[in-house]
């Protein structure tokens, strides 16, 4: 079976990914008439996780709206291995990678509670403008900010 651990190219010398990790049951609500979770509620997961990860550090919704920037999402991959079944217990973990351009690299993990792979994949997130729409191509100081905080090791959620 395939399996896609790494998505982005690990540089040498840089802080380690930032990671969120929480468990929870698949509700009926995301299941399909076969009782596995829809393939689209995949990215709901992912975004559960990251909204988290990027909230802890630094980088959340609220952040984006202070600093007058926006972060849409740019890509989304998913791979899957094995389906999430109804009221099953799983663990998903996201990881965001260092990185000096103007964007938010992350990688995710769905693990079942047998500890089988369910799905891998990453989101990259862009920034722009709050005010005209226009790409920021470079780094906002909200960025900034949290990359400081990032190499000095005050971030939480380090692998």
């Amino acid at each position: 079976m395939r399996r896609k651990k790494i998505y982005f190219k690990r540089e040498p010398n840089v802080p380690a990914p930032l990671v969120y990790t929480h468990s929870r049951r698949a509700r009926f609500g995301e299941v399909d008439a076969m009782a596995v979770v829809w393939h689209g509620h995949y990215a709901v997961l992912f975004e559960e996780a990251s909204t988290e990860l990027r909230r802890m550090s630094g980088l959340g919704y609220e952040d984006f709206f202070n600093a007058g920037v926006y972060a849409p999402i740019v890509q989304l991959h998913v791979d899957y291995f094995r389906s999430l079944e109804l009221d099953e217990m799983f663990t998903v973990k996201a990881s965001m990678l260092w990185t000096d351009a103007a964007r938010i690299n992350i990688e995710y993990k769905i693990t079942k509670e047998d500890g089988s792979l369910a799905a891998t994949g990453y989101t990259v997130q862009l920034f722009s403008s709050a005010a005209t729409g226009e790409p920021r191509f470079a780094v906002p100081p909200l960025l900034e900010k949290q990359q400081m905080l990032w190499k000095a090791g005050t971030l939480g959620g380090g692998e």
